[in-house]
């Protein structure tokens, strides 16, 4: 019950309780999501020989820093790698991101007489695909092999679920607002850039984040269509030297030097890859739930 007194109000005993107990399992839960990442952290600063003999632990008994400095030594191609991957991500997140406003405000824009015919169209894609060969074989054609574009083109191909999430956001916009921009002389572009584009931040930070995340992830680009080790992502040069740090304890067992530092390299290799976007999520948290929810109901 609540009960007003001098202005404030007041909750009863019971609620007070519920509403301790709600913090309570958030707060179990929030630990539960950061204590995993946190053994990462601690891990990969964590000597190869303490884990071997004791484990992951949140209190090692040796720390070390062999992953980071075997990861950004001077000789070490993971900050070109770490460049590459930082490009490919930037670039083919906002083109891709501008290619599909561009087809979501098209199929909801009421002007567009084949809109549901294409809408179709695209949504075939998500159920049918055709294959790997010709995805490869188009690739090259277009010259999009053994250098940057290979890393950024093939993946330019939008998410027909990002871009219905675009066309459903559209859609829930008034459409007195198109046809006053229209009286006022507006093209179709100023419309979409000038007024649309605007409106649309929630759900555009939402595929913006879907994008980024792909871009940064994808290693399957480099594996097919990248033979220049100059021009490896990082996941992919990051998994190479994984194979070889793993290939050369397996020849070093029973020596009387240590081990390489497997399990902290892998850690560390979670931390380099995961950081940016970790970072990056919160800038885009106040649209991401919005644009989810708006563009996924509305329309």
């Amino acid at each position: 019950m609540k009960n007003r007194k001098n202005g404030k109000i007041q909750y009863s005993l019971g609620e007070n309780i519920g509403s301790f107990l709600i913090h309570l399992v958030v707060l179990v839960f929030a630990l539960a999501c950061v204590l995993p990442f946190l053994m990462v952290i601690i891990v990969s600063f964590t000597q190869e020989s303490s884990i071997t003999m004791n484990g992951y632990s949140f209190f090692p008994s040796e720390w070390s820093t062999a992953a980071y400095r075997m990861m950004f030594g001077k000789t070490s191609a993971v900050p070109r790698a770490y460049g590459v991957t930082t490009l490919a991500t930037v670039v083919g997140t906002a083109i891709a991101a501008l290619i599909t406003f561009g087809a979501g405000y098209t199929l909801a824009n009421k002007q567009c007489r084949y809109r549901n015919g294409l809408s179709l169209y695209f949504y075939f894609t998500m159920v049918f695909s055709a294959g790997l060969v010709p995805w490869y074989m188009v690739s090259k054609m277009i010259g999009a092999y053994d250098n940057i574009w290979a890393l950024i083109i093939p993946s330019l191909m939008f998410s027909p679920f990002n871009m219905f999430l675009v066309r459903n956001f559209v859609a829930g916009i008034p459409d007195a607002l198109n046809e006053s921009a229209r009286i006022d002389g507006a093209g179709e572009v100023r419309i979409a850039f000038q007024i649309y584009f605007p409106l649309c931040k929630p759900v555009l930070a939402t595929i913006v984040l879907f994008y980024a995340i792909g871009y940064w992830n994808n290693y399957f680009n480099a594996v097919m269509l990248i033979n220049d080790s100059k021009m490896y992502t990082l996941q992919m040069l990051l998994f190479q030297i994984q194979s070889e740090i793993t290939a050369m304890s397996k020849l070093m067992q029973g020596a009387a030097r240590a081990n390489p530092p497997k399990e902290s390299f892998k850690m560390a290799t979670s931390v380099v890859t995961m950081g940016p976007i970790i970072l990056l999520y919160p800038f885009l948290q106040k649209y991401f739930v919005k644009g989810m929810v708006v563009g996924a109901v509305k329309g």
